[in-house]
């Protein structure tokens, strides 16, 4: 479960880290301030995408029963 969760971490914190740029940058209040909040908006993309990828992970990985 960890490998399937080290890979997703890798996407999603991608994503998360896009995502969070993207609202930084269209923001005009947010804007003026790009060149501080777009390393904390990174970060943030990924650190969240560390629990989000671990209940992914379980999803993934728990038996299914039909």
């Amino acid at each position: 479960m960890l490998k399937i969760a080290i890979i997703l971490w890798i996407v999603l914190g991608s994503t998360l880290a896009g995502c969070a740029l993207i609202v930084v940058l269209a923001t005009p209040v947010l804007a003026d301030q790009a060149m501080k909040l777009i390393p904390w908006a990174a970060l943030a993309g990924f650190v969240l995408a560390m629990p989000l990828s671990w209940l992914v992970a379980a999803n993934l990985s728990a038996p299914r029963g039909h």
